[in-house]
């Protein structure tokens, strides 16, 4: 019998995707765990791997919006039957960006040209738009807030944003006038997600770390493997994620009944995308090499200044890192990113006049800050935590 091809639950939250493309045709060979079709989240869009081997006897839904749980095609022996399948629950219509599955609809009585009148969506209810919408605003910079939508329960859908496109564009700005520009999709859940973070009782403890045997060891590392590029925050995910392991208490999630304690240090590291901070995990740190963690980073940061992360690239993080350092800043406070609890905001390495047995010395130091959540780590072995990192910055030996 035929497997069919259903729409997973790429996270929490998720109702829908949209079928972007198929990277197999009808009648193509598929073998299982390669990648067969292109699917847009609210959050990200990724490749879907195949969960059987066979032949692709028929695609349902060549592109469009659906439900989770869906069936959009079926691959089996060549030559074998398809199923009849009856049609998943509308999502969107019109302009083919969503085809219903299996059996034709009957037919309707002609609808209107202007869009119902909605209600009037309430200050801070949550907006309900379907993720075609929702990519499309984020690549027009269009506010979700500022669509009324026409679809069930008011959900904005694709075709109220091409009616926003069709608008006449405002003309210029005259000089010396303030321009106001509409938060984005994205900007909106960053404010959201750090109000949230800020409600979070939190403390904050700093050290400063002689960098100089650290650098040597991150200029080192680049000499022996020009192509992989080690660099500092590199080394401070592998101190970092060694330093949890040493202090699991720290290594921790905050749920309001309990404290998740995680058996491995999944660090995330704060990446500046053009569509606004996103902070991609990488796993397992604390079991990979230098050079294996340079090679993860690259790798997920390039994913997320080209908008192509994965839902698993964002997901699970345990602690998270912050370095500003490259823009010349000596020390900050980042703000908690839960339900982690902690995070560690990292400064420039900068000369500094140090004593040293006596003597007035100058030094490459680096300020380091660290945001904890006080309601899952006390002050103490909070700064146990930092001062492992320290130390181990200072005699990166002990973390390799």
């Amino acid at each position: 019998m035929a497997a069919e091809v259903k729409v997973p639950r790429l996270g929490q939250g998720m109702d829908a995707g949209t079928v972007v493309k198929w990277l197999k045709a009808e009648g193509d060979p598929v073998e299982k765990g390669e990648p067969l079709y292109e699917l847009d989240t609210d959050k990200v869009t990724q490749e879907v791997e195949a969960e059987a081997a066979g032949v692709l006897l028929k695609i349902a839904v060549p592109e469009g919006e659906v439900p989770v749980g869906a069936t959009i095609a079926f691959i089996g022996e060549e030559g074998e039957s398809v199923p009849e399948i009856s049609a998943p629950a509308e999502i969107s219509s019109g302009n083919g960006r969503a085809e219903v599955v299996g059996q034709s609809e009957p037919e309707r009585e002609p609808e209107s040209q202007a869009p119902e009148e909605a209600e009037p969506r309430r200050e801070g209810e949550r907006i309900k738009a379907s993720p075609l919408a929702r990519r499309i605003a984020r690549e027009r910079g269009i506010d979700l807030a500022s669509i009324t939508g026409t679809g069930p329960e008011g959900r904005i859908i694709a075709e109220d944003l091409d009616r926003v496109a069709a608008r006449p564009a405002p003309g210029p700005v005259p000089a010396g006038e303030v321009e106001s520009v509409p938060l984005t999709s994205v900007r909106r859940t960053i404010a959201r997600r750090l109000t949230e973070a800020w409600q979070v009782p939190a403390f904050q403890l700093q050290v400063s770390a002689d960098m100089e045997r650290a650098n040597a060891l991150v200029a080192g590392a680049r000499q022996l493997q020009p192509e992989v590029k080690v660099s500092v925050t590199d080394l401070l995910t592998k101190v970092c994620a060694s330093a949890l392991r040493r202090h699991p208490e720290v290594n921790v999630s905050f749920t309001g009944e309990a404290l998740l304690r995680h058996p491995s240090a999944n660090v995330g590291i704060a990446v500046a995308a053009p569509q606004g901070l996103v902070v991609p995990v990488v796993r397992g740190a604390e079991r990979l090499t230098l050079a294996e963690i340079a090679s993860a980073r690259a790798e997920l940061v390039g994913r997320a200044r080209d908008g192509k992360l994965r839902a698993e690239d964002i997901d699970g993080g345990t602690f998270t890192i912050s370095n500003l350092g490259m823009f010349g800043v000596e020390e900050f406070i980042a703000v908690l990113n839960p339900p982690q609890a902690a995070i560690l905001a990292v400064g420039a390495t900068e000369d500094r006049p140090v004593a040293r047995e006596g003597e007035l010395v100058v030094r490459p130091t680096m300020t380091m800050t660290l945001t904890v959540d006080h309601r899952a780590v006390d002050g103490a072995p909070a700064a146990e935590f930092l001062r492992t990192v320290k130390t181990m910055l200072e005699e990166p030996g002990l973390a390799l």
